[in-house]
C-alpha cells in the first residue's frame, strides 16, 4: 500500500511542478516547429502530438509547422527523379515542386488526422491558404535554386481565425510569390515567420540534437538557458556548427521581433515538449530575451 500511495504522490508532485507553467501560459501562442526523427520514427510522432493535443487541452494555443524532407526525397525516389543539388541545396524546379506540394500536403493531413483522433479538432493549411506566407525566389550564393522560397509576408489572418474558433492550425510551407506560382519554403524560416507574426510566446524546435553545446565535442557542456546577446555572441564568435548555425540566428531573430522565448529540442526523447515547457529544469536549450526571468535553477 505505501509503495502505491509514493508513486500517487509523484503523480501529485509532477502536476503541482507543471502548475505555474500552466497557469503562465493559458492562452498564450506556442508554434512548434516539427521536423527531424520525430516525424518519421511512429511511436516518437505519436508522442509529439499527444504532447501537442496536452498543450492545447490545458489552455496553450498551439500550432504546427511541419517540413518533410526526407519523404520528398523518398517520393522523388519513387517517380524516378534525380535530385540535383546546388552548394548542397536541391533544386526545386517545376516537376520537383509539384512533388513536393504533394506530399507535404499529404503528410500535413496524416497529422491533422492524429491529431484529431486525439479529439482535438485539427484544420491543415498552407502558405497559400488565406494567402499567408507570401515570398520571392530565394538564392543561393547568387544561383538559381528553382522554387525554393524566402518570406517576405505573413499575414496571420487564416491563423487568428482558427485559433479562435478553437481549432489546431497544422500548416505546411508552401508559400507564393506575386505571380501566385508555388515555392518551397524552409520550415525553420517558416516557423519563425510565423511566430513572429502571432507574437507567439514561445517558439520549440524539435531536431535531432540535445541541445546547443558551447563544445558540440563535449557533451557536459549543454547550454540550458542563454540570453539573446550571449546567443548572437555565440554566433558570432564562430563556435556553431552548420546546421545549428542558421537555426540559432533564425531564433535569434524571432526573439528580436517579438516572441518572447525559443527552445530547441531534441525530438527523440519522448514527451521532450512536455519536459522542456512543465518542468524546473527542463530538457534542451531555451533563448531568452536579456533580462527576462531565468526559469533553471541547478539543484532543484
Amino acid at each position: 500500500m505505501m509503495e502505491m500511495d509514493k508513486s500517487v504522490m509523484q503523480k501529485a508532485e509532477v502536476l503541482i511542478e507543471a502548475l505555474p507553467y500552466i497557469q503562465r501560459f493559458n492562452r498564450k501562442i506556442i508554434v512548434v516547429k516539427y521536423g527531424g526523427s520525430a516525424m518519421v520514427d511512429e511511436e516518437l510522432k505519436h508522442q509529439v502530438i499527444q504532447d501537442v493535443v496536452l498543450l492545447k487541452l490545458v489552455g496553450f494555443k498551439p500550432i504546427i509547422v511541419h517540413g518533410g524532407g526526407k519523404e520528398i526525397s523518398k517520393w522523388l525516389e519513387r517517380v524516378g527523379m534525380e535530385p540535383h543539388f546546388v552548394n548542397g541545396l536541391r533544386v526545386t524546379d517545376e516537376p520537383t515542386m509539384e512533388i513536393a506540394e504533394m506530399v507535404l500536403n499529404k503528410v500535413n493531413k496524416s497529422l491533422v488526422q492524429l491529431v484529431n483522433e486525439l479529439g482535438v479538432k485539427a484544420v491543415g493549411i498552407s502558405g497559400k491558404d488565406g494567402m499567408m506566407l507570401r515570398c520571392e525566389k530565394k538564392y543561393s550564393g547568387g544561383e538559381d535554386i528553382g522554387f525554393v522560397g524566402e518570406i517576405k509576408e505573413v499575414n496571420p489572418k487564416v491563423i487568428y481565425d482558427l485559433l479562435e474558433k478553437d481549432f489546431l492550425p497544422i500548416i505546411c510551407p508552401i508559400g507564393f510569390d506575386e505571380q501566385f506560382l508555388s515555392y518551397n519554403i524552409n520550415a525553420d524560416d517558416a516557423a519563425c515567420a510565423i511566430a513572429r507574426a502571432v507574437n507567439a510566446e514561445k517558439l520549440a524546435f524539435l531536431t535531432d540534437v540535445e541541445g546547443v553545446y558551447r563544445d558540440f565535442q563535449d557533451k557536459s557542456t549543454l547550454i540550458s538557458e542563454i540570453t539573446v546577446d550571449e546567443a548572437q555572441a555565440f554566433v558570432n564568435g564562430g563556435g556553431l556548427g552548420g546546421g545549428m548555425l542558421p537555426k540559432m540566428q533564425n531564433c535569434i531573430d524571432a526573439i528580436q521581433n517579438g516572441v518572447n522565448r525559443v527552445h530547441i529540442l531534441d525530438g527523440r526523447i519522448p514527451h521532450c515538449l512536455l519536459l522542456e515547457i512543465f518542468t524546473n529544469k527542463g530538457i534542451g536549450t531555451a533563448i531568452l530575451r536579456d533580462g527576462d526571468e531565468r526559469y533553471y535553477h541547478p539543484g532543484e
